[in-house]
């Protein structure tokens, strides 16, 4: 996907209406990883001319499934539902998708939302983690660290 029909067809044409819509709040704050249709200066200059606030690509995760509910939850049981029956070809895999996406529940959108707070608590206890222990291993720190 290149970023001209990712900004007109995905965000302009879905996400953000979506957003905006379901949200019913002008207020949000933006993120995405690091796609290349995602980075791309087009789609930079698309977003900050069309969301409220955006965190710059700089920091963005290259592909952080661990913390993007939609890749940690959604996309699988998406997939799952798509291959319960062999598909064709294309356009048969296109209405096969679209049909399967309408059976994706409002609560299991929600309960991927809802574990993202602990996901990202694990996230930052395993880098702390890990930089503890290059630190106690390059003899900067010890053990009696208090955080």
């Amino acid at each position: 996907m290149n970023s001209v029909y990712y900004c007109d067809e995905v965000l302009a044409r879905g996400l953000l209406l979506d957003i905006h819509q379901l949200s019913g709040v002008d207020g949000y704050v933006f993120q995405q990883d690091g796609a290349p249709a995602h980075r791309s200066r087009h789609t930079v200059a698309y977003l900050n001319a069309n969301v409220p606030e955006l965190i710059e690509p700089e920091n963005w995760p290259p592909n952080s499934p661990d913390l993007n509910p939609v890749d940690y939850s959604i996309w699988g049981c998406l997939q799952q539902l798509v291959y319960r029956e062999p598909i064709r070809d294309v356009e048969h895999l296109k209405e096969v998708i679209l049909c399967c996406w309408a059976e994706i529940t409002q609560a299991l959108v929600d309960s991927a939302i809802d574990q993202w707070s602990s996901r990202v608590d694990a996230v930052i206890k395993a880098v702390v983690d890990i930089i503890l222990s290059i630190c106690l291993t390059a003899g900067k720190f010890t053990q009696d660290i208090n955080c």
